[in-house]
């Protein structure tokens, strides 16, 4: 990825049914990690997924991590850590570890007092060691990444993995120098901090207009890009220099990034891992290896799948196709390696066929529907257009809204998975109870249900089984989710106008459960007449007895909205004191807004977010489940 220059209150309203995930996590992540079909596995058989974030710097010409201008590194670190990553990818140059500079992108004080005083003097690889020994002290693991070879911005332009200056024997080289010299960097529990190396960054086969970068085993666009042509057949490479990594340290697990293209389809750098079917990478040591792809949106690059007819069910076919295959196979783990929006709610989330917000949105929830699929974000730095933090590096993420999206993919590394204590698992979960099924849209139902408590020594996940005929026997068949840590799943992509039953079933290392009773809901009426809204709640203030709030209606339909009327109904006894720019009522729980005569128009892809109330309560604040504007349910 180019570099760009450039939990809060506000809720995605489905987030208080999905954001069990961040907490319930995987498992604990112990000592060195491996893989088992398309899972990670940690030391002690419990199933990992790295969600994390890339923090990049180390690859550029000032040979440093970003942010140090502003903030100590182990403040940036506290708050990757608060925010709820487990790893962090951190880019780097072969120039960088070759010939590392004393970097002078770093300050040594800011208004809290003295920062970074422990990096003075220290080269750009003596830096790294601080970042990483300081990750691991926090329990974060990390990710190196061979961005490129000279420092610079952005992917290596030739496309290949190495350079004229440094050719593949300087890059392996570097690799093993790297790896060897943090084996010894571990917790203090013992646990590892460096568990994976990225080997190289987004190679592409066209380069300046030509076939000269790398391509894959089989490609007939390159004459079937043979093992024997070494210049560019990157398989064979990332195998030569992931054997050598190994030879180094046998623990390590090795990640493969695609190409561009294969046999003409193309995606983007990095992304495209289609021949991976016929011509998969073999490594020396066994369960190490994990596939990794790059995915943006449309305004990074208008790729012909962003188009008028867009839906959550074509791009999962373009996921799919390019590298979902492998993790639905279970031929090897799959980690999206960057993918990034930037702060603005209409590129977070939207409704409108082929934008930003559809994309990222619907890449949300193909990894909510994936478990096993790691991922890292694009990018912590403040500085970025797709920065999670702002350019003075704060610790609270820019946009809350998309820092709850992506919290609804963590999984943490401790206190997950409900065994972990050395004993066999030998008892098969009880039934999972409670499960209730809620139509959010058109085309997604939000299912929750109970937590099973795991049997001693047992790890749980869960199953969901679906189908259009009540009272239906789940089956593999009709199995449409597997693998979920947390009690709730998203299904999204569905029918509108449709009921759809649902049942539930928990797993652990002796077996499945029996089936939960079935629930049931009816997707909405798809909205007519290009209507469609979005609503913002935030809270920004709140007191032992009351809060502040505020509220934005989004028009993301292609007619205008007007004489309005908002209605939300409150899930616990919260009593509206007094509401600005807006008439309101409230009976019991339901609050009614209607618009004033200067703000009763929202035009298409406009909003209006001047309106805030502050309300009396007792107990927890939670949002409201929905809203709707003029009886349309927004998304």
């Amino acid at each position: 990825m180019s570099v760009r220059s450039s939990c809060s209150q506000r809720w995605r309203l489905i987030s208080i049914l999905i954001l069990g995930a961040c907490s319930g996590a995987f498992a604990q992540g112990t000592g060195y990690w491996h893989t088992s079909g398309n899972l990670i596995i940690d030391s002690s058989g419990h199933t990992v997924r790295m969600a994390g974030i890339n923090w990049y710097g180390f690859e550029t010409t000032s040979q440093v991590v970003h942010g140090l201008w502003a903030q100590d590194y182990h403040t940036i670190l506290k708050s990757i850590k608060n925010n709820g990553y487990n790893v962090i990818r951190l880019p780097y140059s072969n120039q960088m570890v070759e010939s590392p500079i004393i970097p002078s992108n770093i300050s040594y004080s800011n208004s809290s007092g003295a920062i970074n005083t422990d990096l003075k003097g220290l080269n750009a690889l003596q830096v790294m060691d601080e970042v990483i020994s300081a990750a691991g002290a926090l329990g974060l693991r990390v990710i190196l990444d061979n961005h490129r070879s000279e420092a610079g911005n952005s992917a290596e332009p030739n496309g290949l993995w190495y350079t004229s200056a440094y050719p593949e024997s300087a890059w392996i080289h570097d690799w093993t120098t790297l790896v060897s010299r943090y084996a010894s960097y571990k917790d203090a529990s013992g646990n590892p901090t460096v568990i994976a190396v990225d080997l190289r960054n987004e190679p592409h086969l066209i380069a300046n207009g030509s076939h000269t970068g790398s391509c894959w085993t089989g490609d007939t666009a390159l004459g079937g890009c043979p093992t024997t042509n070494s210049s560019q057949n990157w398989p064979a490479a990332a195998q030569r220099a992931g054997n050598a990594i190994l030879s180094a340290n046998s623990n390590l697990l090795i990640i493969v990034e695609g190409t561009d293209c294969y046999n003409g389809d193309c995606d983007w750098w990095g992304g495209n891992l289609e021949g991976v079917a016929n011509h998969p990478v073999a490594l020396s040591v066994s369960n190490r290896l994990v596939y990794s792809a790059h995915d943006y949106g449309p305004k990074l690059y208008q790729q012909s799948w962003f188009n008028g007819g867009t839906s959550y069910s074509s791009l999962s076919s373009v996921w799919n196709k390019f590298w979902g295959y492998i993790n639905a196979n279970h031929t090897a783990p799959v980690m999206v390696g960057e993918f990034g929006t930037d702060n603005n709610t209409s590129d977070i989330q939207s409704a409108t066929p082929g934008s930003q917000g559809q994309w990222f949105e619907s890449l949300v929830n193909f990894l909510q529907n994936n478990p096993s699929l790691s991922w890292t974000y694009w990018a912590l730095n403040g500085e970025d257009s797709y920065g999670l933090l702002g350019n003075q590096y704060d610790s609270t993420p820019v946009s809350s809204l998309k820092q709850n999206e992506l919290a609804s993919i963590q999984s943490a590394l401790s206190g997950g998975g409900g065994g972990g204590n050395g004993g066999t698992c030998s008892v098969v979960p009880s039934a999972p109870s409670g499960l209730a099924a809620l139509a959010v849209s058109s085309s997604q139902i939000n299912l929750t249900w109970a937590a099973v408590t795991p049997p001693s020594n047992c790890s749980i996940t869960y199953n969901v089984f679906r189908s259009t005929t009540s009272g239906f026997t789940s089956s593999s068949s009709n199995q449409i989710a597997s693998g979920l840590s947390a009690p709730s799943f998203a299904n999204t992509g569905l029918a509108g106008a449709t009921t759809y039953y649902y049942k539930v079933e928990a797993l652990d290392a002796s077996g499945s459960s029996p089936a939960s009773a079935q629930a049931s809901a009816t997707t909405q009426q798809p909205a007519s007449g290009g209507l469609a809204c979005h609503v913002a709640y935030s809270i920004v203030n709140q007191w032992n007895t009351g809060f502040q709030a505020a509220i934005a209606i989004e028009n993301i339909g292609t007619v205008n909205i007007t004489s309005w009327t908002l209605k939300w109904t409150f899930p616990g006894n919260q009593q509206i004191t007094n509401l600005w720019n807006g008439s309101y009522s409230q009976t019991s729980s339901t609050v009614m807004v209607n618009n004033l005569s200067y703000n009763g128009t929202i035009p298409a892809g406009g909003k209006y977010d001047g309106m805030g109330f502050t309300a009396n309560l007792s107990g927890t604040n939670l949002p409201p489940a929905s809203f709707s504007v003029n009886g349309m349910i927004c998304h």
